[in-house]
């Protein structure tokens, strides 16, 4: 305990202190103990806040380790997938004891990724019902702007005056 020249300290600040305040005088012990063990409603609501967060982190980890278990479940041989790192490809084969996945990148090209890399199983795209409009490969059906003139038969300094036209009528 802490005196400075001739004061006495009203209010101690360890529990030894607080237990002989305690015998010196009531109103000691209630600072004492006040010191000691500040239960306020602001404190009351941090621990419970505190309570609420880790109960929600916890409750957020065991919700993604059933997921995970369950897309791994569904992994066999054949099955298109995609990696942590965005590698795709189909599963060739699976080592349940080393917890590795060979994946076939592309014909006769091979990986091996730790069984946790795999995240998603990819779908197969279905095709579109609707059909896309066929282009035809030849240029007679595409219309051009003045057709009655063809652009071979026209010269440089045609072209140069009639562009110089077109700007003019676009300025305006």
């Amino acid at each position: 305990m802490t005196h400075l020249a001739g004061s006495v300290q009203l209010f101690p600040l360890d529990w030894y202190d607080a237990r002989r305040a305690h015998l010196a005088s009531p109103e000691l012990a209630r600072h004492a103990k006040e010191r000691i063990f500040p239960l306020d409603l602001m404190s009351i609501l941090l621990f419970v806040m505190l309570g609420v967060f880790i109960f929600m982190m916890f409750r957020r980890n065991k919700k993604t380790q059933q997921q995970q278990a369950q897309l791994q479940s569904q992994f066999s041989p054949g099955v298109e997938v995609m990696t942590s790192f965005g590698l795709y490809g189909r599963i060739v084969s699976m080592d349940d004891a080393e917890n590795k996945v060979v994946l076939e990148l592309s014909p006769g090209n091979l990986a091996t990724v730790h069984r946790q890399a795999v995240t998603k199983i990819v779908e197969p795209v279905a095709a579109d019902e609707e059909e896309t409009p066929a282009v035809p490969n030849d240029l007679s059906s595409l219309s051009v702007e003045g057709a009655g003139t063809p652009a071979a038969s026209e010269t440089s300094e045609e072209t140069l005056k009639r562009l110089n036209e077109e700007g003019k009528k676009d300025s305006q």
